[in-house]
């Protein structure tokens, strides 16, 4: 069993709310292929990084997805598309397996 995280950000480059839209179409999607979805979306996680010796700053929603059989070629065509969608260099898509108690 996988565990899947997506990490996605609140706002585009120039600070301005993508809206509901975007996470409604992913979750929706994500949902009719796997399933079901866990999305953080009522509190932002922080994430904060060094790029070019200044600290970049990024509020972004959590999207979890558990399932069997990992399709890496799927998840990362998936990504590229999160990344034309969020206008986003990279958009951390992460998998850990996990083992259900």
């Amino acid at each position: 069993m996988h565990l899947i995280q997506i990490l996605l950000p609140v706002r585009d480059n120039d600070g301005k709310p993508y809206g509901p839209h975007p996470f409604e179409e992913i979750s929706w999607t994500l949902s009719k292929r796997f399933g079901g979805i866990t999305a953080y979306t009522r509190a932002p996680a922080e994430g904060r990084w060094e790029e070019r010796g200044k600290t970049q700053h990024d509020d972004v929603l959590v999207i979890e997805v558990m399932i069997e059989a990992l399709d890496r070629a799927w998840w990362r065509a998936f990504r590229e598309q999160l990344e034309k969608t969020f206008r986003q260099t990279k958009v951390i898509v992460r998998v850990q397996t996990i083992e259900l108690l």
